[in-house]
């Protein structure tokens, strides 16, 4: 590395971010950029460590030491082409990924990581902004046709690698705008919706057609696709909530998190909607999960204006620091303190729901919990099954509740059904280990609807390799 002494002279730095009154009034990014200086030293931290266990922690396998020397020696361009080597969207990971390379960063071991995702996100805006980073158009076209039901992470990075192996690549969304979760599900505070349009217009531009508001099996018969293509990504997600099912579920009230955070996204785009308005603004608040999508509730409902909102976890809560049980270079399970938390949260662990409370109208007006106690497994620092703590049982008052306990698997009705696509005992699309290829011979699976709820990372990942394993089967039948 260009500073082989940067990881003793350099701490961690992270931008700033702009005051919590100041961004809840809008839906926009607040991180601030770090100066050129700032970054320059940031990158220096990137030790000579011989093995670099960040590129294993990577699902991409980004070659993270040398753009991190590419960025150090200020060679922004090169730092590009190294990064665009391995990771179609780093505009898209630099701001939403959990950096699974940097807990296994070595500087981790008894220091604070590099910040390998700023660096990342820093690199491909700065590519935008030089002009060196431009729309990459095949030079030729097999003639071979190819579809991808999806247009999420997964099916972007699918038909983004199939189009540059020169096939033409058609991407369906059942949705009005292309982006699965990046555009719908993900608040623009964290992930800027005119940064997935940006993608988006390469992409067109690079030769891919995109067609929106089709439901593959609905609006366009699985009798067409398979006339159409020589062959069928299905990149459709894990989008089957999971529910929490306890007394007076019924009462109104009470919302799957994903339908409220889509919903936001498409007023915040003026992206019209028929079902019933969900408004945060002036209720109290309950978010029944932990994980980053009922963080994303809790931003959104801070923005919407709501009185209070609550974070109720099941579990008790996970230490700040790596302890025996989560030796590096894991991925620790850590207290995650978002900065939606810091806008405005009052948290609650170790407490189980076991009734949803409503009035004699049917509306919602608490959530009865009560007070978990559990007992950790000593060798592997596992909580086991709780117990109940007798007479703790309270209401928690409340107008709204958002379920955000993550997703089952894969829509099964309609076009998997129609299409006879094989399960696997968790409900994901079978997709025959590492080929990716479902049961039937032209049609393969990626991202979440194969491999179940996962990281925007992973599904890019998986958008990759099954592009490999659909381009070596193309190319054996020219």
């Amino acid at each position: 590395m260009g500073k082989t002494d940067g990881f003793l002279l350099y701490k961690r730095e992270l931008p700033s971010k702009l005051k919590v009154e100041e961004r809840i009034r809008n839906y926009e990014e607040f991180i601030q950029k770090l100066s050129d200086e700032s970054l320059n030293q940031q990158a220096a931290r990137c030790m000579d460590c011989g093995i670099p266990f960040c590129q294993s922690g990577c699902p991409l396998g980004n070659v993270i030491p040398e753009f991190n020397d590419a960025v150090y020696q200020r060679q922004w361009e090169k730092a590009y082409h190294i990064l665009i080597s391995t990771n179609n969207f780093p505009e898209f990971t630099g701001r939403i990924c959990p950096a699974p390379c940097e807990s296994s960063c070595v500087l981790g071991i008894n220091s604070k990581a590099v910040t390998i995702e700023e660096i990342e996100k820093n690199i491909i805006e700065i590519a935008f902004e030089q002009g060196f980073a431009k729309p990459k158009i095949p030079q030729f076209r097999t003639g071979k046709k190819v579809a991808v039901v999806g247009s999420g992470p997964a099916g972007l990075a699918a038909a983004y690698q199939l189009n540059q192996q020169g096939h033409s690549v058609t991407v369906f969304e059942r949705d009005p705008e292309i982006g699965g979760l990046l555009r719908f599900g993900i608040p623009d505070f964290k992930l800027d919706k005119n940064i997935v349009e940006r993608r988006v217009r390469w992409m067109k531009e690079e030769g891919v057609e995109f067609r929106t508001n089709v439901n593959v099996g609905v609006d366009y018969s699985v009798e067409q696709l398979n006339r159409n293509f020589e062959a069928i990504v299905l990149a459709t997600g894990s989008t089957v909530p999971k529910d929490l099912v306890i007394p007076n579920r019924d009462a109104q009230g009470i919302y799957f998190a994903m339908d409220f955070l889509k919903q936001s996204n498409k007023k915040v785009s003026g992206i019209p909607f028929e079902e019933e308005e969900i408004n945060a603004k002036g209720k109290k608040v309950v978010v029944i999960g932990g994980g980053d999508t009922g963080s994303d509730c809790i931003g959104t409902s801070n923005r919407q204006g709501a009185e209070v909102v609550y974070q109720i976890y099941y579990k008790p809560m996970q230490p700040a620091e790596r302890d025996e049980t989560m030796p590096w270079p894991t991925y620790p399970a850590l207290l995650q303190v978002t900065s939606s938390h810091e806008e405005g949260c009052d948290r609650m662990w170790s407490v189980n729901s076991k009734e949803f409370v409503k009035d004699d109208q049917g509306n919602l007006t608490g959530v009865r919990l009560v007070e978990a106690e559990w007992t950790k497994d000593s060798d592997e620092g596992k909580w086991n099954l709780y117990t109940e703590k007798p007479g703790s049982e309270f209401v928690l008052e409340c107008d709204l509740v958002f379920i955000a306990l993550g997703y089952t698997h894969v829509e099964h009705t309609g076009l998997v059904e129609a299409l006879d696509i094989h399960l696997d005992p968790k409900g994901n699309l079978i997709g025959n280990n590492q080929e990716y290829k479902t049961n039937q011979d032209k049609v393969f699976s990626c991202g979440d609807a194969r491999k179940g709820q996962s990281l925007v990372v992973w599904a890019i990942a998986e958008g990759r390799q099954c592009a490999e394993k659909v381009d070596e089967f193309l190319k054996a039948q020219l």
